[in-house]
């Protein structure tokens, strides 16, 4: 274990940001944390080796970094030989990252971009390069919204790493069943697997939050399972909010509406394989995409029956 660490970080080119020094930066710049963006930096050396340790990027990486606040966890980044596209909310952050970046290092700035952009609003557009991982620290306001909006948006992106609140990385890696198991748990495993990867303490961070946070890993499948085309995932995650909208209804019941009656609704979870009587919460993302799959399947020799009658008639 000491010889990979030795690897890593041995040769250590930037100097990371610890406790004292991002508290004497914050008063350089005037700034205080605000409740409002959810607002906690790292600052501990070893949580942020931990964090880009384990979402295994490189040199060969183009990394988004969302939320980089005052910097800690972007330089740990660069330092690993990546290129980062940092998206930061807060004006006076984004302005003040390259300077703290450029003291800290030497050519590394060269590597690094800043947006001034809400995450939710990015687009392809806005990155001269597609990006292969996502680094994050993200606010419990914003995490899943930002990581769905984020795989959706980037294809690219092969890994995610992300330190969210312990209660937001208990939801995304939940697995059908739990009690923490709902809407995120089965949109997120759509593009890959989820695996946590640890807890972190309050007391890594400033100011100190009163929950402990989590990490969570999602890698994409090299090969998806299913279809991912807009119109194609739209359709399967129609599906889970009406699975998850009434949780204590069984599936006929829950999806009657969306099938046309209860009847219909049993016959196409049946065609699917899924037991009729079984909650929305017990199913997987593949329950849900072959239920989509299935009934999409019994539809069309009936569209084609309706349209072969209608030619007859005529």
């Amino acid at each position: 274990m000491a010889d990979v660490q030795r690897e890593d970080w041995g040769a250590l080119t930037i100097r990371l940001l610890g406790r004292t020094e991002i508290r004497h930066l914050a008063r350089e710049i005037d700034f205080r944390p605000r409740k409002s963006f959810g607002q906690n930096f790292v600052h501990d050396a070893n949580t942020v080796r931990r964090v880009v340790s384990a979402s295994g990027v490189n040199r060969h990486d183009h990394v988004l970094e969302v939320g980089p606040g005052l910097g800690s966890l972007t330089l740990a980044l660069l330092d690993r030989g990546a290129k980062v596209a940092a998206v930061e909310v807060d004006p006076v952050l984004a302005r003040q990252l390259p300077i703290t970046v450029a003291d800290h290092s030497h050519s590394e700035i060269n590597r690094l971009t800043v947006l001034n952009r809400d995450i939710l609003t990015v687009t392809k557009a806005d990155l001269a390069e597609e990006p292969t991982a996502l680094v994050a620290n993200l606010p419990y306001n914003i995490a899943v919204p930002a990581l769905l909006h984020l795989l959706a948006e980037f294809p690219s992106i092969r890994t995610v790493m992300v330190m969210v609140q312990a209660e937001v990385a208990e939801r995304l890696a939940a697995e059908p069943g739990g009690k923490d198991y709902g809407v995120p748990s089965v949109k997120v495993r759509f593009y890959g697997n989820v695996k946590r990867y640890g807890m972190v303490s309050p007391t890594v961070f400033w100011p100190i939050p009163r929950v402990y946070s989590g990490l969570v890993r999602i890698d994409r499948y090299e090969t998806s399972p299913w279809p991912t085309d807009p119109q194609f995932r739209d359709r399967v995650f129609e599906l889970i909010d009406i699975a998850f909208a009434q949780r204590r209804k069984t599936s006929r019941n829950a999806f009657a509406e969306w099938a046309g009656s209860g009847n219909e609704s049993a016959r196409r979870l049946l065609a699917a394989s899924i037991d009729p009587s079984r909650r929305g919460e017990t199913l997987s993302i593949a329950d849900f995409v072959r239920l989509l799959q299935r009934s999409e399947e019994s539809d069309e020799p009936r569209s084609k029956s309706r349209d072969e009658g209608s030619l007859r008639v005529m």
